[in-house]
């Protein structure tokens, strides 16, 4: 199975949990350029009223200053590895499987397939284990 492996960083940014809340902050990382391929928004049931978002990529002086003017920080302890693969069942099995037979923990998975493409990205609360879990899928 060819898998396409690579670490990325994850933007977070705490939002109000009202209407328009995230889309202004979007519409500023639109406005400078920012093409995001992954997107995840949800509530922080611990603080109503809040919520937060985690966008991934920013590429860039003039994106990541955008970011930081919208309240995005780039995370120093959520460790990402993005997965790209030609959609297949059992695909996401297989990567979750492979993960937990090296004995690493994931913080969290997301994942969607489009067409014949897949896309996952795994977090991890540690680099090491983002390494780990780097070598542990090029042997899929």
């Amino acid at each position: 199975m060819k898998l396409e492996i690579t670490r990325v960083d994850v933007w977070i940014a705490k939002i109000k949990d009202r209407p328009g809340g995230l889309s202004e902050k979007m519409a500023i990382l639109s406005r400078a350029g920012v093409n995001l391929e992954f997107m995840i928004a949800r509530r922080a049931p611990e603080k109503p009223g809040n919520a937060v978002v985690f966008v991934t990529p920013i590429k860039g002086a003039k994106q990541a200053a955008a970011a930081k003017k919208a309240g995005f920080r780039k995370s120093k302890n959520l460790h990402a590895v993005r997965i790209a693969a030609t959609d297949k069942p059992g695909l996401g099995t297989q990567v979750t499987q492979a993960i937990g037979e090296a004995g690493i923990s994931m913080r969290g998975a997301s994942g969607a397939a489009i067409g014949k493409k897949a896309i996952m990205h795994l977090a991890f609360d540690k680099s090491t284990d983002a390494a780990k879990a780097i070598q542990r899928l090029k042997k899929l």
